[in-house]
């Protein structure tokens, strides 16, 4: 659809600065037709696109190409701050940042990680964000994460409640357990499990991050790390929260991680990027390799896999600690 130049308006930009002149002239001398903008319908404001708008103007276009959006001005910015992370001239750390701080001020109820992967941020970064900002409301018992489903804000209680609710209700299914407890039905899996092998239900990432009361409940034991035969530490399938950082399985989060520009315009993140697109192949793939390997190289193959494995271990704990300080 073709709009009139003259009937768009500029909106409320994502961008600290503001426009960059620099990137205008550059798309005002291109003689290759560009993507539609988007436009709120209702106020004409472009939502994405202004650096094209101002480049059509300056080459004296009358009309342009638009796609129409149909949604309030806190919607409209959310898009805004989606679209110029995924193409475009790339917005800048301050911008992220900012746009970061507005969302959770709009959104407090929205974990950590649902505006990390809006604003291109580490959820890390938008923790400490939270930290710092006055306006988060102070009732708040729990956040909305990128599926959509609301989870504690102090993940340890809810772990203890599903201890105490899964003594008093053993008869109780997961989903019932989860219900009362306010957790996910994964985090009561864990917990039982915990709780049958005489284990605090709480993990030790969990212990004193919110104050709660964490001492081991009476059946427990001492804590214990379960360790594989090459000394690696086992991973669980759901983090200490109860929730899974993979829902859609490895090769959909990276393709989430491609497309974030923190990411992509470093040569150190391109390097990541390419490690775990490689890692990220299906189970399927993974037999077809091993099935491919001779017998007399199996040994050192699985020698190789055991080292790299404990290398993304040290890498996953590296991350981890970096974000508990950061928090």
């Amino acid at each position: 659809m073709l709009a009139q130049v003259s009937d768009l308006f500029l909106a409320d930009s994502p961008r600290v600065d503001g426009v960059v002149e620099g990137h205008v002239r550059k798309l005002a001398g291109l003689e290759t037709p560009l993507p539609p903008i988007v436009v709120q319908r209702h106020t004409m404001r472009v939502i994405d696109g202004m650096h094209r708008l101002l480049a059509a103007k300056r080459r004296g276009a009358e009309r342009l190409p638009v796609q129409f959006f149909d949604g309030s001005d806190e919607e409209a910015f959310l898009l805004a701050v989606r679209l110029n992370a995924q193409h475009g001239l790339p917005l800048s750390r301050a911008d992220r940042r900012a746009a970061a701080s507005r969302f959770i001020a709009s959104h407090p109820e929205w974990s950590d990680r649902r505006v990390a992967a809006t604003t291109g941020l580490s959820a890390a970064t938008v923790g400490s964000i939270r930290k710092r900002s006055t306006d988060e409301t102070a009732q708040l018992t729990a956040r909305t994460g990128r599926d959509g489903k609301a989870r504690p804000l102090r993940p340890a209680e809810g772990r203890l409640r599903a201890a105490e609710l899964i003594k008093e209700r053993p008869e109780s299914s997961l989903r019932q357990i989860a219900a009362a407890a306010g957790v996910a039905p994964a985090t009561v899996r864990d917990v039982r499990e915990r709780l049958r092998q005489g284990r605090d239900p709480v993990p030790d990432k969990l212990r004193n991050l919110d104050g709660a009361d964490r001492r081991p409940s009476a059946t427990a034991g001492p804590a214990t790390r379960t360790r594989s035969a090459t000394g690696v530490r086992a991973a669980a399938v759901t983090d200490p929260g109860g929730t899974n950082p993979l829902p859609d399985g490895p090769s959909t989060a990276v393709d989430s991680l491609r497309r974030d520009p923190s990411l992509r315009f470093s040569e150190a993140g391109r390097e990541l990027l390419r490690l775990l697109t490689v890692n990220a192949m299906p189970r399927e793939s993974w037999e077809q390799l091993a099935a491919a390997v001779p017998a007399h190289r199996r040994d050192v193959c699985a020698s190789l896999a055991r080292e790299h494995a404990r290398r993304w271990a040290a890498f996953s704990d590296l991350l981890a600690r970096e974000a508990e300080s950061a928090a």
